[in-house]
């Protein structure tokens, strides 16, 4: 059997104490593919006698830790890194068959005794490949436009080919784009995608709520996960096209999406779940969840709705907030991983939309207060744009490393112009702008997820013109 650590200062400190490399393996709860490899390959004898003998484990929990996710994740879950004691990667992969398990194990463990992978050297070059390139490009808006709709399924709706993801960005751009000028070429986008996702297989039609991906580009063979933040992002996508096209079938849509969450992820007390397999709650995705059921109500004029969505966010942010401090990452009885920018943001633009809905004050006086606290804690004064954590002194590893995020600063610079709006006194919209030229910089290569830029662009230079 293998004791599994915590990730922190503890193991890294172990490592270099016994000088052996760690062996990080990033999981999730809702991931058959994590299940079986621990069924399997970390089951057996030789490999837990193995990786005791030469190495440190280290176990993270994707979606309580998606910042050492995001530095470390090899191509999916499970993750299976190996680290020196400085954190640096040596080498890695994902899934690791029983098998093939020894031959890998002793490979790195000999290449660690026999190298110096002791040096800062790859922690150094890592943090340096995140800082700005001082140039702040002003990107083609008209041929990024193209770009993300270029990748639209004529036959299939959606976007890409397979696997299959229901991004919902690009939906909310080309509503927007419908909005500023009712072109059936928008429309059919949005309706053409919503009506595949929920006649195709990525909807469960009989317990109801939306898988994470499909593996075919027909909607077909979907991964068995429902995740919190998939079915908030399609509760919106259903909700706003209710509102904007009229159609009967998004307003029952979303309706059923609503009560899949009020029915199989909501918490007792308050709040939903992060997964139909996870039992926690999540800032972030609970936002998410707060403005879609927000917009959803709006758009039936659903009273009742209404209210259960401002009482399930209550008790989220209040679980979550600490004042001063921002909110925490989740909740499980103890509230836990604090400074993300991704929760902060989240949960401003969820109390704007809270604000919106009823016009009360603690909403905005809340907004405001996380909004300082990522301005302190999380910007970049040099080269403007935000990191996407708080630093802190007891940081190990890549985490050390302060990386700007691409979705995060453009939702950063929607939000923060929104914020700048009803703001009292302090001026947030050259935050906003700072995080519109930090998306900007990496905005070529993302695809459709493009969308996310072209929305805050909108938002900032042209809502607020």
């Amino acid at each position: 059997m293998i004791q599994w650590l915590a990730w922190g200062a503890e193991a890294f400190a172990r490592a270099r104490r016994e000088r052996k490399p760690i062996l990080l393996s990033i999981t999730a709860a809702w991931c058959r593919a994590c299940h079986e490899m621990d069924r399997t390959t970390y089951s057996d004898p030789d490999v837990a006698a193995a990786i005791r003998d030469r190495f440190v484990p280290v176990r993270v929990d994707t979606d309580r830790r998606p910042d050492i996710n995001e530095r470390y994740n090899l191509g999916g879950w499970p993750t299976t890194a190996f680290l020196t004691a400085d954190g640096e990667l040596m080498t890695g992969g994902t899934f690791v068959a029983a098998e093939r398990m020894m031959g890998v194990l002793a490979r790195v463990a000999d290449a660690f005794d026999k190298s110096a992978f002791t040096s800062r050297s790859g922690l150094e070059a890592a943090a340096s490949s995140t800082e700005d390139s001082g140039a702040s490009p002003d990107p083609d808006v008209d041929a990024l436009v193209e770009a993300v709709f270029s990748t639209f399924d004529e036959e299939h709706g959606g976007f890409g080919v397979e696997p299959k993801f229901p991004h919902t960005a690009p939906l909310h751009l080309a509503a927007l784009l419908f909005r500023q000028a009712e072109s059936d070429r928008w429309r059919r986008i949005v309706e053409r995608t919503l009506d595949a996702m929920w006649d195709g297989g990525l909807r469960d039609p009989q317990a109801g709520g939306f898988y994470r991906y499909a593996t075919t580009r027909d909607w077909g063979l979907p991964h068995p996960e429902k995740l919190l933040e998939t079915n908030a992002a399609l509760l919106r996508a259903y909700a706003e096209a209710a509102a904007i096209f009229g159609r009967a079938c998004d307003r029952d849509r979303s309706g059923a999406i609503a009560a899949f969450l009020a029915t199989v992820l909501r918490a007792e007390g308050g709040g939903f779940y992060g997964s139909d397999a996870d039992r926690v709650l999540y800032a972030d995705a609970n936002a998410a969840a707060a403005v879609a059921l927000l917009e959803s109500a709006a758009s039936t004029g659903d009273t009742v709705l209404l209210q259960d969505a401002l009482a399930s966010f209550e008790r989220v942010v209040l679980a979550c907030y600490k004042p001063g401090h921002g909110v925490a990452h989740c909740f499980d009885g103890t509230a836990s991983v604090r400074g993300l920018l991704a929760d902060q943001i989240a949960t401003i633009g969820a109390l704007l939309a809270a604000h919106e809905a009823t016009d009360d004050e603690p909403y905005q006086m809340m907004a405001e207060e996380l909004g300082h606290f990522v301005v302190r804690e999380m910007w970049d004064a040099e080269g403007g744009g935000f990191f996407d954590r708080a630093g802190d002194a007891d940081d190990v590893g890549l985490l050390r490393t302060r990386r700007k995020p691409f979705v995060a600063n453009a939702e950063a610079a929607q939000v923060l112009a929104r914020l700048d709006r009803i703001a009292h006194e302090f001026d947030f919209r050259p935050y906003a702008l700072g995080a519109l030229r930090a998306a900007a910089r990496q905005v070529e290569p993302q695809g459709p997820l493009a969308a996310h830029y072209l929305l805050a662009w909108h938002r900032v230079t042209v809502s607020t013109r």
